[in-house]
């Protein structure tokens, strides 16, 4: 049980780290956005297993209450990531930051 602890930890650790990493290295707004969300999404979700797991191996009502508690702070994590990056990416769009590189973009065609 712990070895699997140990991997989801690693697991999420190791995306959340890449999830920094592109923010360093994306060029613009809306990859930096793209990659930040997404891994740290995945890694977060990863890393919150790993607390669940353990949660409910160690057993007690103490344990069961951080993995429960955990759960609830994950499906937040799921529900709000995804809205404030596309919040983020929404507002920068109007404020006229434009992507780099030859895109499509529709939402100018629409105009």
């Amino acid at each position: 049980m712990r070895f699997l602890i140990y991997v989801l930890v690693g697991i999420g650790i190791a995306a959340n780290g890449l999830g920094a990493f592109s923010l360093l290295r994306f060029p613009d707004v809306y990859t930096r956005l793209h990659g930040a969300t997404k891994c740290t999404t995945f890694g977060s979700i990863f890393t919150t297993l790993g607390v669940i797991v353990y949660g409910f191996a160690r057993g007690g009502p103490a344990y069961q209450t951080l993995a429960v508690h955990a759960l609830i702070a994950l499906v937040a994590l799921l529900i709000t990531n995804p809205t404030g990056s596309h919040a983020i990416a929404r507002a920068a769009y109007r404020s006229g930051v434009k992507p780099k590189g030859a895109v499509v973009d529709r939402l100018e065609e629409r105009r």
